[in-house]
C-alpha cells in the first residue's frame, strides 16, 4: 500500500464559484460560442413554455367551442414548437461539442508542462497516481462541467424565472402557493454545498491513492508475483476500494437528502395549488384552460427545479476538481536563475577553458529533509580535470548518487558551487547545461517506445552513424535480433528486456550525442562478467574523449578511471589512484573487499592489492 503524500492540504473554506472562475483565463477564447450556447439553450426552454400558453387557448378556444379545426391547429403549434425546441438544443450542443474538447486539451498540455518543468524534489513528493488522476477524472470533470451543468445553471435559472413570471400573470395566488418552498430550498442547498464539497475533495483524493496503488501493482507485478504478495496488494486495493465505496456512499447520502426535499417540497406545493385551483373553477374564478395552462408550466418546472441538485452538486466536483488542478499549475516552477549557453571563465577568475569540473565545499540536503537534520553533503571539494576519468566511492548511504544528480541540476545545491570549465553551472540556464551533460542512471528508465527512439532521446539531432556506434559502445547487439531491429518498440518501462539489456541502452543513450561531461552511476551492475568486460573495452575509448564522473562499487569499474575519490561522512576524504587508496585508506580497502565502511578493518597490505577484479 502506497504511502501517504505528502501534497498539499485543500482548503476547506474555499468558495466553489471562486475555484471555479479561475477556469475564465481557459474559457475566455471559446467564451462567445459558450455563451452562444447558453443563449440558444434560453431560448429553447422558453420555446417550451410557450406550449402551456397553446394549450389554455385550445382548451378555452376550440375544445369549448367545439371546433375539430382549432384541436388541429392547436396541435400542429405544440408540434412545431417541440421540433423547434430539440432543433435549439442540438445546435447548443454542436456550439460547445469542439471547443469544449479543445479547452480539455489545452489545460491538459499546460498541467504536462508544468509538470515536466517542476523540479525532481516536486515528484519526490507526489505519488504519480494523484497526478495521473488530475491529468485525467479532473480535467474530463472540468469539460463536462463546462459543457452542461455550468450552461444550465444559466439556463434553468432563467427558464425559472420565466416560468414564474408566466404563472404569476396567470394566477398570482396559485403562483405565491409554488414559491412557498423557494426558502427551505435555499436554506438547504448551502448546507449542502459546504458538506458536499468536502466529501467530494475526499472521494477525488482517494481515487488518486488508488490509482497511485493500481499502477505500482501493475508495474510491479513481477516482484508481487514472485514474493507471493498478490493477497496483501488485494488487501490494500479492497481496504482502499472499501474507503472510497464508503465516501461516494456519504455523497451519495446527501445527494438523496437534498433530491428528496428538492422534489418534495416543489409537488406538495403543486398538489395544493391544484386544489385550490380545481375549487376556484368549481367557483368559476378560474377558467379550465388557465388551469391546464398553469400546471402544465409549473409541470414543465419541474425538471429546471428537480436538476437543481444535481446541478450544485456537479458544481462542487467540478470546482474541487479545480482546486485540485490548479494545486499543480500554481506551484512556482524554480527560477531559471542563469543565463548563459556555454561554458568559460568566471567572473573574477583567470580564464580555464579546460578546466574539468570543480566541485568547492558542495552542501546538500533533500527539499523534504526533516527540519534540523544535517545535511546529507557537509562540505565537497574534488577537481575532476578535463578529459579525466574520475571513480566516486563511498558506503551505501554515503550520497554518491545525490552528488551526481547535482550537475545537471536535478537538484540545487544548498551550498558551495560546482564549475564545469570554469563556468558555474548556476550560470548556465539548465536546458544549456543539460546539452552539456549526459547521465545514466543506476536505475535505468525506458519508455513505450522504440529502441532508436529510447536512444536518440539523448541527442536528438544524432543520425543513423551515431546510433549505431552508441549501440555498439554498450555492446546492444541484441536490438538487432529484435523482430523489427532498433524499431522495435521496447514496451511500458522496458519490461520485455532483461535488467542488463535494459541498462546497456541506457549507457548507449548517455553516449550518443558525445557529450562534453558525463555521469554513469553505476553503469555496468547488471552485466555478466563477459558483458561487462566488452563493455569495459568499448567504453574506454568513450572516456579518453570526455570528462566523466563514474560511480563505482565494483574493483572492475573502478579500473576504468583514472583516479579514485571517497565518499565518506558527506566529505571527499581521499583521492587518488586505485593502487594509492589500496595501500593509504583502510576504509577503501573495506569497501573494495565487499565489507563495507563500517567492518572491522582489513590488514594494511591486503592480498588483492593489485587485483583486476
Amino acid at each position: 500500500m502506497p504511502e501517504p503524500t505528502n501534497q498539499p492540504e485543500p482548503e476547506r473554506s474555499r468558495s466553489a464559484v471562486r475555484s471555479l472562475r479561475r477556469l475564465w483565463p481557459y474559457v475566455k477564447p471559446v467564451s462567445h460560442r459558450l455563451f452562444g450556447s447558453a443563449g440558444v439553450a434560453v431560448v429553447a426552454s422558453c420555446l417550451a413554455l410557450l406550449i402551456p400558453l397553446v394549450l389554455k387557448w385550445i382548451v378555452d378556444g376550440p375544445v369549448a367551442g367545439h371546433d375539430p379545426s382549432g384541436v388541429w391547429l392547436g396541435g400542429g403549434l405544440v408540434l412545431l414548437l417541440g421540433l423547434l425546441e430539440a432543433g435549439l438544443f442540438g445546435v447548443r450542443r454542436w456550439l460547445v461539442a469542439r471547443p469544449m474538447a479543445a479547452l480539455e486539451a489545452t489545460m491538459r498540455a499546460d498541467l504536462y508542462r508544468r509538470l515536466q518543468r517542476l523540479p525532481v524534489s516536486f515528484h519526490d513528493r507526489w505519488g504519480s497516481g494523484q497526478l495521473l488522476s488530475r491529468a485525467t477524472n479532473d480535467l474530463q470533470i472540468l469539460r463536462m462541467f463546462l459543457t452542461f451543468p455550468m450552461v444550465f445553471l444559466a439556463v434553468n435559472t432563467a427558464t425559472i424565472l420565466a416560468g414564474f413570471g408566466i404563472l404569476f400573470v396567470q394566477r398570482w395566488s396559485l403562483g405565491l402557493i409554488l414559491l412557498g418552498p423557494v426558502v427551505p430550498l435555499v436554506i438547504l442547498c448551502t448546507y449542502f454545498e459546504a458538506r458536499y464539497q468536502l466529501a467530494s475533495r475526499s472521494a477525488q483524493d482517494q481515487v488518486g491513492d488508488l490509482t497511485t496503488l493500481v499502477e505500482e501493482s501493475v508495474l510491479g507485478i513481477r516482484i508481487i508475483k514472485a514474493f507471493g504478495r498478490h493477497r496483501s496488494q488485494a488487501d490494500a486495493f479492497r481496504r482502499q476500494s472499501r474507503e472510497l465505496r464508503g465516501t461516494e456512499l456519504r455523497k451519495a447520502g446527501l445527494l438523496a437528502d437534498l433530491w428528496m426535499v428538492i422534489t418534495g417540497l416543489p409537488d406538495v406545493a403543486l398538489g395544493a395549488a391544484l386544489v385550490l385551483g380545481a375549487v376556484q373553477v368549481a367557483d368559476g374564478d378560474l377558467s379550465a384552460g388557465t388551469l391546464v395552462a398553469f400546471l402544465s408550466t409549473a409541470l414543465a418546472l419541474r425538471w429546471p427545479v428537480e436538476s437543481l441538485g444535481w446541478l450544485l452538486s456537479f458544481s462542487n466536483e467540478a470546482a474541487t476538481a479545480a482546486d485540485r488542478v490548479f494545486e499543480v499549475l500554481d506551484t512556482e516552477v524554480p527560477p531559471e536563475t542563469g543565463s548563459g549557453t556555454g561554458t568559460g571563465p568566471v567572473d573574477g577568475e583567470e580564464a580555464r577553458p579546460a578546466d574539468g569540473i570543480r566541485f568547492s565545499a558542495v552542501r546538500f540536503r533533500y527539499p523534504d529533509a526533516p527540519e534540523g537534520s544535517p545535511d546529507l553533503l557537509t562540505g565537497v571539494d574534488l577537481h575532476i580535470r578535463s578529459g579525466e576519468t574520475v571513480a566516486l566511492v563511498g558506503a551505501t548511504g554515503s550520497g554518491k548518487t545525490s552528488l551526481t544528480s547535482l550537475i545537471p541540476r536535478l537538484y540545487e545545491p544548498t551550498g558551495g558551487r560546482i564549475t564545469l570549465d570554469g563556468t558555474d553551472a548556476a550560470r548556465l540556464t539548465r536546458s544549456a547545461l543539460r546539452s552539456l551533460v549526459a547521465t545514466a542512471f543506476e536505475e535505468p528508465t525506458l519508455f513505450s517506445a522504440s529502441v532508436r527512439e529510447n536512444v536518440l532521446m539523448g541527442a536528438p539531432d544524432a543520425d543513423e552513424a551515431d546510433l549505431l556506434r552508441a549501440l555498439e559502445i554498450a555492446q546492444c547487439d541484441f536490438v538487432h535480433k529484435l523482430p523489427r531491429g532498433v524499431d522495435t518498440q521496447v514496451g511500458e518501462q522496458g519490461l520485455s528486456l532483461s535488467g542488463g539489456q535494459r541498462q546497456r541502452l541506457a549507457l548507449a543513450r548517455a553516449v550518443v550525442g558525445r557529450p562534453r561531461f558525463l555521469v554513469l552511476d553505476d553503469p555496468l551492475s547488471a552485466l555478466d562478467v563477459h558483458t561487462e568486460a566488452l563493455v569495459e573495452a568499448a567504453l574506454r575509448q568513450v572516456l579518453a574523449t570526455t570528462t566523466a564522473l563514474v560511480v563505482a562499487h565494483r574493483p572492475s569499474t573502478v579500473l576504468l578511471a583514472d583516479r579514485v575519490a571517497l565518499l565518506s561522512q558527506g566529505r571527499v576524504t581521499a583521492v587518488g589512484t586505485h593502487q594509492e587508496l589500496l595501500s593509504s585508506s583502510a576504509v577503501y580497502r573495506r569497501l573494495m573487499s565487499g565489507q563495507g565502511e563500517s567492518a572491522p578493518a582489513a590488514p594494511d597490505r591486503p592480498q588483492f592489492e593489485g587485483s583486476t577484479r
